[in-house]
């Protein structure tokens, strides 16, 4: 039976809700499922509808039928739902870390000025970026090639290319996801220049 910390079967309710939810998800029927984790379509409905008692072994086979980890399946809620940005004003822009993933972080910043034309300010380090214009057209300056980015399309690319983005017929905004290594890597820039942003506001690495 699964070990239960929670008062009044909580966590036991959730796992249920669970497993029916990603069965859903997947656009599975109870059969599907059923046959996938090779247990009968029966003994599933039980499950999901809290008529028989949560094995261990059965979860581990339906986490793999899943395709999800035991401790995926059976780990409660966060209390922490909700995070406040830190805000750097001086560079417009706005950093959230990702509790669930400590090495990667997202930004938000109104860019105002275009990419620098030097590629001496291009900067490159270990990692990926991920990039959406939430509004206006930004240009992303990627080794010896120019993108124009329109508002709601996205780029990703891997940060040991020389880079630096900036905007094009005025203000815009973009969000930004860094891996561990990006993170690091603008952290160290930021580190040897004095300043405390993702991008300047010329939008070239610092």
């Amino acid at each position: 039976m699964l070990p239960m910390t929670q008062s009044d079967g909580e966590l036991d309710s959730l796992v249920r809700k669970r497993i029916r939810a990603l069965r859903v998800a997947q656009g599975w029927s109870l059969e599907e499922l059923a046959t996938r984790a090779s247990v009968s379509q029966s003994t599933l409905s039980r499950i999901e509808n809290g008529q028989r008692r949560l094995a261990l072994d059965q979860l581990v086979i339906l986490a793999r039928a899943l395709d999800t980890s035991l401790d995926q399946l059976v780990e409660t809620a966060s209390d922490d739902v909700v995070t406040n940005p830190m805000i750097d004003s001086a560079h417009r822009l706005m950093r959230w870390p990702i509790k669930a993933e400590p090495g990667m972080s997202v930004m938000r910043q109104r860019l105002t000025e275009p990419p620098p034309d030097n590629p001496s300010r291009m900067r490159a380090h270990p990692g990926r970026e991920w990039l959406v214009v939430l509004s206006g057209t930004a240009i992303l300056m990627l080794g010896h090639r120019r993108f124009r980015i329109e508002t709601n399309q996205a780029a990703e690319f891997p940060t040991m290319l020389p880079h630096a983005i900036g905007t094009e017929g005025g203000p815009c905004e973009i969000l930004g996801i860094f891996d561990r290594d990006a993170r690091r890597g603008h952290q160290r820039d930021s580190g040897s220049k004095g300043t405390g942003s993702d991008y300047a506001s010329d939008g070239s690495c610092t």
